[in-house]
Order: structure tokens, then sequence, then C-alpha cells
């Protein structure tokens, strides 16, 4: 076969085509937390999120009416979470609404206290002090009860891991 340059060209464009193919191919083995969108819920109200919430090794937050809150030993999201911080203080919480499901904002705005988690499996960045502001986005869900659950991504996002935080029981809840 002669070649020129109408052949090379279609040649060219068949590389392209592979390529396209390859890159689309290496996106979609990506985890299922790299492209989380959200969880469909929109009919959570503020006054629902309201209240004490809790997760592992006693960490807790309690989200006030008023939008404040209190966060004690929360860990960070995403990759923060190798870190192995915890943070505790005050801060401010909102909810909003995206077209993928609801999302709950909680910023700390006044640190109080830092524990470290002995499994955090990195440093903070340069051997610095973990942040004295901070700011969570929880996706907003709910189990098979309807009861709001609250959760965001941590870690690699190819391991798909979520921390979760539930309502804290009440001391006058039925056993």
């Amino acid at each position: 076969m002669k070649i020129t340059r109408g052949n090379a060209l279609r040649g060219l464009r068949g590389y392209g085509a592979v390529a396209a193919l390859l890159i689309t191919l290496t996106g979609c083995l990506a985890g299922p937390a790299q492209y989380y969108e959200g969880t469909g819920v929109h009919d959570a109200t503020a006054a629902e999120a309201a209240g004490a919430w809790e997760s592992t090794q006693g960490t807790a937050m309690t989200l006030r009416p008023d939008g404040t809150a209190t966060v004690t030993r929360l860990d960070g999201w995403d990759f923060d979470f190798d870190e192995g911080w915890r943070l505790s203080g005050r801060g401010a919480w909102s909810l909003s609404d995206t077209p993928d499901g609801q999302r709950l904002r909680l910023e700390l705005t006044a640190r109080t206290g830092v524990d470290r988690r002995a499994d955090a499996t990195r440093p903070p960045p340069d051997g610095g002090e973990p942040p004295t502001t901070y700011a969570w986005r929880f996706h907003v869900d709910r189990d098979d009860r309807r009861r709001l659950v609250l959760f965001f991504h941590f870690g690699d996002p190819d391991a798909g891991n979520t921390y979760v935080m539930t309502r804290r029981p009440s001391a006058t809840a039925a056993p």
C-alpha cells in the first residue's frame, strides 16, 4: 500500500480512537468514592439534622438548631484522614441541596483540641500542626428505617471507604 497523506491521517484517527477508548476505560477503573455524586436524598430538614451524632473511637458532634456545632475527635475527610489528626472544637453547620442529593457542611472555626490516631499512614505536611480551622462535607442519606445518616469518603478514593456518623441514642429511648 502506498502511503499518502490521506492514509496517514486515517491511521492517526485510528490511533486517536484507541487512545480515547483507553482513557475512558482507565477512568472507569476508579473507585466508587472518586466520582461519587450523592445519595439522591432531598427531603432532610435542618430540624431533623440537628442533634447529637457519633462514630467510632469517641468521635461525636452536636449540631444545634441555631446553626452552631461542637465537634469531638472528628477525623479529616478525603486524603486528610491519612494524616491521623482528630479535631475538637466549635463551629457552624448548614444543610444544602444539590441535584445529586443533600450535603451537610460542618466548619470548625475554633479548635479546642487535637488527638492523633495510632494507625495514621502519613505525617502532616512538612511535619506541621493539624489545621486550626477545617471544613467537612457530609453526604446525607437514610437508613432502612428512614433515619438520617451522615457520611463522607476518606483515604484513597479508589478504596471507597466511608466515615459514618449516626444519631446518638437519646437517654430516654427504649432499648
